[in-house]
């Protein structure tokens, strides 16, 4: 069984900076991609940012130049630095790895989400 668990939502003035940070555990034999997803009252969730198992990141064209997010495989932990929030960037926050355990091929895992709420 795998594992994701996020932290470090929270409410934020718009300007405002948070991290997020997302750990898997488990029966973990590889994760390939792993990233964040939002979701906003209303709407369909939809990508942030993603980073590879190489460390290579993709990122929304919405959030460029204001989120970073990094990746420390030996710890199978991902961050994402939000600078510049914006009132727009209020949603709940989903981890999502892409994982394979010991006893399975792989297969999408989802946290349980984190909520961060941007304040104008």
């Amino acid at each position: 069984q795998v594992r994701l668990v996020e932290s470090g939502g929270g409410l934020v003035q718009a300007g405002g900076s948070l991290r997020l940070s997302c750990a898997a555990s488990g029966s973990i034999s590889s994760i390939n991609t792993m990233g964040w997803y939002r979701q906003a009252p209303g709407k369909q969730r939809e990508l942030v940012a993603v980073i590879t198992r190489g460390g290579s990141p993709n990122y929304a064209d919405s959030v460029k130049g204001r989120f970073t997010i990094s990746r420390d495989s030996a710890k199978n932990k991902i961050d994402l630095q939000m600078n510049s929030l914006k009132p727009e960037d209020t949603a709940v926050y989903y981890c999502n790895a892409d994982v394979a355990t010991y006893d399975s091929f792989s297969r999408i895992y989802w946290g349980q989400g984190t909520q961060v709420t941007v304040s104008s």
